[in-house]
């Protein structure tokens, strides 16, 4: 299959949000470095939990406040979200080829937002030196994305030398 065919694709950022929303998702970024930013996004969540243009903004301030766990477990929600919209099994280990053809029928856009979040997930988990978890999320990205389209099999080269790297220093 390939990901980068998805013509009149909606994008989560298309998706339509409530006014206030906006509107504090718009407050946070002005404010980004202050300490009043994350509030207006956990009421900015908290009037959307749903929301993927919301889930994106929260991960992007904890991400970029080097908060990983946070932007993990907001990645994870994300996943959740979009995974249940698709008709995915709960577990991104659970995925196959075949469920990824019937979720193109049903959004080719949310299909790509789904298995970018499980490759930034798949980077803080490696970040986070859980090794076992971020490989095993890039193998399983680059088991559905045969063309390598989310670039994952490039990503798990290089932890692939780096983890070698490391074992034939300590060795």
């Amino acid at each position: 299959m390939d990901l980068l065919n998805f013509d009149q694709a909606a994008l989560y950022f298309d998706e339509a949000v409530d006014a206030r929303v906006e509107a504090l998702i718009s407050e946070a970024g002005q404010a980004y470095g202050d300490e009043a930013a994350e509030p207006l996004l956990h009421k900015a969540y908290f009037l959307a939990p749903e929301s993927l243009l919301v889930l994106v903004a929260l991960y992007r301030f904890y991400f970029y406040q080097h908060r990983l766990e946070d932007a993990l477990t907001v990645a994870d929600r994300a996943m959740a979200i979009a995974g249940r919209r698709l008709g995915f099994p709960a577990q991104w280990s659970r995925l196959h080829p075949e469920v990824l053809g019937q979720a193109v029928l049903k959004s080719m856009g949310l299909l790509r937002f789904y298995l970018h979040v499980l490759k930034a997930a798949a980077y803080i988990n490696l970040r986070l030196d859980r090794f076992q978890t971020g490989k095993a999320m890039l193998e399983k990205l680059i088991e559905l994305d045969t063309h390598d389209r989310m670039g994952a099999k490039a990503l798990l080269d290089v932890v692939t030398a780096a983890v070698a790297a490391r074992i034939e220093e300590a060795a």
